[in-house]
């Protein structure tokens, strides 16, 4: 291919500027060369659309958690912790909410999280929209109205949203879809009364925790019962074989006594 391009040349003897015509008798060719391959480049960069990668998610690392129990004086208040996984998220999250700028997110699509990410999402009217969003407490077919509280470590500690219900409550639907709109590959691992755990995702987002004596309170004593029972039984047998070791030894030395 022949370049017929126009350009500005500085000639280094008289310092002021000419057109020359690339591709003449003044041009080598190693400079015809250097300027193709500049062109196929930008070709090739401008054909594929360059642009910044968009962030990141990373729901393969550690599960961000959701600790849920009933307020200790107030049997109407629910109260859910929640605590991001990996720190990483947390900087992506403030990018998605608009509480972050876009920079903080690299060409490849990661971030790195910095103190400053933690104090800055914590008090965001943003971040507390969001979690309001994506958390959600049912009892007794009511929607309870959640506060979240501000944060004084949210990168260590998480951050406490409390649930008023109209009522107190025994029973509750509780959601919770903390980052799966960042990615559906998220899971949140939740703790709550009598020792119940169970995961959050995408497909399962909702779940009935119970605050009363709880199934799993009622499983544990059904099992001590059970075994309870199962020792009797045991026992019981136990004794009988024992008793009738007894009688049979008995009949024997009689029997030989009288054979004697």
């Amino acid at each position: 291919m022949v370049l017929h391009l126009l350009r500005p040349v500085r000639l280094p003897a008289r310092g002021r500027l000419v057109r020359r015509e690339l591709g003449g008798p003044h041009v080598r060719q190693p400079v015809l060369r250097t300027l193709a391959v500049v062109g196929v480049l930008a070709a090739v960069g401008l054909g594929a659309g360059v642009t910044a990668a968009p962030a990141q998610a990373h729901p393969f690392g550690d599960p961000q958690t959701a600790a849920i129990s009933l307020d200790a004086g107030r049997a109407d208040v629910v109260r859910v912790r929640w605590k991001v996984g990996g720190l990483d998220d947390l900087t992506l999250l403030g990018v998605a909410l608009g509480v972050l700028p876009q920079s903080r997110v690299m060409l490849d699509g990661a971030a790195f999280f910095e103190p400053a990410d933690a104090m800055a999402v914590g008090p965001s009217a943003k971040f507390s929209a969001y979690l309001l969003r994506q958390i959600k407490v049912r009892a007794n077919g009511h929607e309870c109205a959640g506060v979240v509280e501000p944060p004084k470590e949210l990168a260590k500690t998480g951050v406490a949203v409390a649930f008023t219900c109209p009522e107190p409550i025994a029973k509750a639907d509780i959601t919770v879809r903390t980052l799966t709109d960042l990615n559906p590959a998220y899971r949140t691992l939740a703790t709550g009364p009598n020792g119940d755990r169970t995961v959050y995702s995408t497909d399962k987002d909702t779940y009935d925790w119970s605050f009363g004596s709880g199934t799993a309170v009622t499983q544990k004593r059904a099992g001590r019962s059970a075994a309870i029972q199962l020792s009797v039984v045991v026992g019981g047998v136990a004794l009988v074989a024992a008793v009738g070791l007894v009688v049979v030894r008995r009949v024997r030395a009689r029997r030989q006594e009288v054979a004697a």
